[in-house]
């Protein structure tokens, strides 16, 4: 039986460390339509440490295995897993692209001593996010330049100032493909 897509999919990868409002953005596109993944949710459900970096690997596995279904469904699916790598984030986006969706990509990015006072209020992991920590991911995460950004069908840079209010974007416009910052991404 053949079935029929109404509209394009649509793959929404959702990029920063944590404290970021990844989770808090990726939400808001949930409440909009997009079915989201999450492996820190999934992590949770399971009670797995989210130190855990083989499980989490394969949890991410299967959520892409899940996304690229819905995608070749023509649905919009938001990936939320922080994407540090710029290898990661392309595997993702040339994948979905060969599938026929839309990508986007949603960096959000805040001065590292917001984010951790963000993470610090949370306090959502079992194992407390320590300034060491922070301070590690930091030197492992490859941020997204203007070259990557304009990979994308559409990007969109959320930055957060000192005070922990939603900055302007960082990257106004990139080739013409971003999007202005959205407020309460709290």
């Amino acid at each position: 039986m053949e079935t029929f897509s109404l509209s394009r999919p649509r793959l929404i990868i959702v990029c920063g460390l944590p404290g970021a409002g990844k989770t808090t953005h990726a939400r808001k596109l949930e409440e909009a339509g997009a079915l989201r993944f999450s492996a820190d949710e999934w992590m949770d459900e399971l009670f797995i440490d989210h130190f855990d970096e083989d499980r989490r690997h394969k949890i991410e596995a299967l959520q892409w295995k899940r996304a690229q279904q819905l995608l070749e469904r023509g649905l919009t699916v938001a990936i939320e897993w922080g994407t540090w790598a710029r290898a990661e984030r392309e595997a993702l986006r040339r994948r979905a692209q060969e599938i026929g969706a839309v990508v986007e990509l949603h960096y959000l990015t805040a001065p590292l001593d917001v984010l951790f006072v963000r993470i610090q209020h949370r306090r959502r992991e079992h194992s407390p996010i320590t300034w060491n920590h922070l301070l590690a991911w930091n030197r492992k995460f490859q941020a997204p330049d203007s070259r990557e950004l304009a990979l994308y069908d559409e990007a969109i840079v959320m930055s957060w100032d000192g005070d922990g209010a939603l900055a302007a974007p960082a990257e106004a416009a990139i080739n013409g493909c971003c999007s202005e910052g959205q407020e309460g991404l709290a």
